[in-house]
């Protein structure tokens, strides 16, 4: 193993480009794995992608609201929003629309933004200020678009580091781009449907597909909307990950899978001799 680290881009292109590389496993934006993908393809080099998303999280009519709450509000916390499989577009049913839009209202604004070091603080900083200031571009281009900003939307008075509050976009419609494109922070934006088929339709109109979510007290209900999700994972009533099964995403969340068993065949070159005797 040789660790090769460094800042600027030639690095990662040198290595990716250079012949004495096989495969390229890499996790990160799209756009760069776009990019990645291309250098690979100019001499047929196997890769591995794990690339961005925008998952959804269908809560149906008779889902527990406050597991989904609980849930969904991981991704205020969680690396402060900055990960790739956190439940970021909210598809909240009708009837339970308004309670779900109460409930991570008051839970995001329970979680205390702060220093890191403080054993208090639920929600750190941002890794820089330019992220900073993507991620607060996205919550003013919600206000514009129509969106009902109910937690957050502020920056915190802190002297040191680049913090989002937790920050809640309700009445959005999945066309506005806050629900279409990667914000990368402590947003979560939340979207109505009707039934079923909206529910689904919506979920899978996306050009991401990593993990989905579905909350719903109908197990075999929820299974069967899971199959429907063209998402690489579906989680049932929970956010958590199995770390035996495959991981990896459809259309732009990524190539391939990793993890458990599935990660050897991702590394490995299958080869066929053929003896007649």
């Amino acid at each position: 193993m040789n660790v090769v680290s460094g800042r600027s881009v030639e690095v990662g292109e040198t290595v990716v480009a250079s012949p004495d590389v096989d495969m390229v496993s890499f996790t990160g934006s799209t756009a760069v794995g776009q990019r990645i993908a291309e250098v690979c393809g100019r001499s047929m080099k196997r890769q591995l992608m794990e690339l961005g998303g925008k998952g959804a999280a269908l809560v149906l009519d008779d889902a527990d609201i406050g597991s989904a709450v609980a849930g969904i509000g991981t991704t205020f916390s969680f690396y402060s929003g900055q990960i790739c499989t956190a439940p970021t577009r909210v598809l909240a049913q009708r009837g339970v629309y308004e309670r779900l839009v109460d409930g991570l209202t008051a839970y995001a604004r329970r979680l205390k933004v702060g220093d890191p070091r403080d054993p208090e603080t639920v929600v750190g900083p941002l890794i820089s200020a330019t992220h900073r200031d993507r991620v607060e571009s996205y919550v003013e281009l919600g206000r514009k678009e129509g969106a009902v900003v109910t937690a957050g939307g502020e920056r915190p008075p802190l002297e040191r580091g680049f913090y989002v509050p937790p920050t809640l976009l309700a009445d959005c419609t999945n066309d506005m781009r806050v629900a279409r494109e990667e914000i990368f922070g402590p947003v979560v934006v939340v979207i109505p449907f009707d039934d079923e088929e909206e529910g689904v339709t919506l979920a899978n109109d996306s050009d991401y597909g990593l993990i989905d979510y579905v909350w719903s007290g109908d197990i075999a209900r929820a299974f069967r909307l899971a199959r429907r999700l063209r998402a690489g994972g579906v989680g049932i009533n929970t956010v958590g990950r199995n770390m035996e099964a495959p991981f990896g995403g459809f259309k732009r969340s990524g190539v391939g899978r990793d993890v458990g068993s599935y990660a050897l065949h991702a590394y490995s070159e299958v080869q066929s001799i053929v003896w007649p005797g």
